[in-house]
């Protein structure tokens, strides 16, 4: 019998007068593809650290996080499921660090140019939005809902 094992993941939607922080994702097929900073968890990290790491690697941009937003299921096509946990927060200063090698590149969006990119397929899951539509019907929890030591 094999043993199911999900894949723990971090995404952070950061937001700024109107649009997110988004990386453009070097994919196989024909095009990029958009996606919120995110990640997965390392041995012995803690999850807001490692949304805090991912954002910092992926984007150059030190982040502040304030709100959990919970954390969502996602079955991928390959059936691979990852339990991505989020997080809400705001750009606090630009780094100007090199990009992690996977990133081609860095962009504020709307949620209107996110939509248009969802009809032509460029977003790197069905998650991106939904974590777009929730941050902004304020669909958040208090840190305090992670119990990490």
């Amino acid at each position: 019998m094999s043993r199911w094992h999900p894949f723990v993941t971090v995404a952070c939607v950061i937001e700024r007068a109107g649009a997110f922080l988004m990386v453009e994702e070097d994919r196989d097929g024909p095009h990029t593809l958009f996606n919120q900073p995110a990640g997965h968890l390392e041995p012995g990290e803690r999850i807001r650290d490692a949304a805090l790491r991912e954002a910092a690697e992926e984007t150059a941009w030190h982040v502040g996080i304030t709100d959990y937003m919970g954390m969502y299921v996602y079955r991928a096509p390959d059936g691979k499921t990852f339990h991505s946990h989020t997080f809400f927060g705001m750009a606090l200063a630009h780094l100007g660090s090199e990009l992690d090698p996977a990133i081609h590149a860095v962009h504020w969006l709307t949620l209107e140019q996110l939509e248009a990119l969802e009809r032509e397929e460029r977003l790197r899951s069905p998650l991106v939005l939904r974590r777009i539509r929730d941050a902004l019907a304020g669909r958040f929890y208090p840190m305090e809902v992670l119990h990490e030591r």
